[in-house]
């Protein structure tokens, strides 16, 4: 059967690529996804969806007697546009479902992936794979440490190990960065511009198990924002599954998906600066002051 393929052109100091993979997922490919319950009070495997990322603490400040740094990097949760585009993300990559490979070489979706070296394991393929039918991947950490107070050396060993890991598998090096939970402070933001990283990515919306939730702002999806797919849960439905119910509540608000990449480098790449991402307090709006013992965003 024929699946009707969309492809909508937006620009940006330039020409940025963005689709809508719900005019390609098709009426009756979208009623078999049928959402799950998810189990009453279970707790999310990595990191609470609704837990906003925290706001950076005080810096450990630079070594003594180091090199002069490059300009820090922005922190974005979104992106500043009149396209009616929002970003998708989904981080860590324990969940290797070839279904989602599927969907998004079907619906040409433009998803980034932030990769942590200790969560992929001997799972690189998978992700090569993802790669090859047009997903970006970009760097979560070796070992998802919280990294906020470390120390320079220790947040740069992080960071700067998974570029390398990454320019060794795939002859890359991203040039985007999320750290695990959302924690950083200044020196998070020194070591990865000294890692070559132009941004640090987190996100205004998570989409869990049953919802969408928002760190800050209207709680309500908007242009520009980015969006945090969180991985699968035991008792909840797959990943492939929540991006297609994440889909729908895309097209409902009018939106459609667009490329993180495309938008973001080229609006630095045009010496735009983001807006500076709010304040929310240390332990954001519900959750923890401290990263949760289990892995999360």
């Amino acid at each position: 059967m024929a699946v009707l393929l969309a492809l909508t052109v937006t620009a940006l100091g330039g020409c940025a690529q963005s689709v809508d993979p719900i005019e390609r997922l098709g009426r009756k490919a979208a009623e078999r996804v049928r959402p799950q319950a998810p189990a009453t009070g279970q707790a999310h495997r990595r990191r609470a969806p609704s837990a906003a990322a925290p706001a950076p603490a005080r810096s450990s400040g630079p070594l003594s007697g180091s090199p002069a740094r490059a300009a820090l990097p922005p922190v974005v949760d979104h992106i500043p546009t009149r396209d009616k585009v929002v970003f998708l993300t989904y981080d860590d990559g324990a969940e290797r479902d070839p279904r989602f490979v599927d969907m998004v070489r079907e619906l040409r979706l433009p998803v980034s992936v932030f990769l942590t070296d200790s969560v992929v394991g001997p799972g690189y393929g998978h992700f090569a794979r993802l790669r090859s039918v047009g997903a970006t991947l970009q760097n979560h950490t070796l070992d998802h440490a919280a990294l906020r107070g470390l120390p320079y050396a220790g947040q740069r060993a992080e960071i700067c190990g998974q570029q390398e890991k990454l320019r060794s598998r795939f002859g890359l090096r991203p040039r985007l960065f999320r750290p695990p939970y959302g924690t950083y402070d200044t020196t998070t933001l020194r070591a990865a511009a000294d890692c070559g990283i132009a941004a640090v990515v987190l996100w205004r919306a998570a989409m869990g198990p049953a919802d969408l939730t928002y760190t800050h702002g209207t709680p309500d999806l908007r242009p520009g924002d980015i969006i945090a797919v969180d991985p699968d849960e035991t008792a909840g439905p797959g990943l492939r599954e929540r991006t297609a119910r994440l889909l729908r509540r895309v097209r409902e608000r009018g939106l459609t998906v667009g490329r993180l990449e495309d938008h973001l480098l080229g609006l630095l790449s045009a010496g735009r600066r983001p807006p500076a991402r709010p304040a929310v307090g240390e332990e954001g709006r519900s959750g923890p002051k401290t990263p949760p013992t289990r892995r999360g965003h």
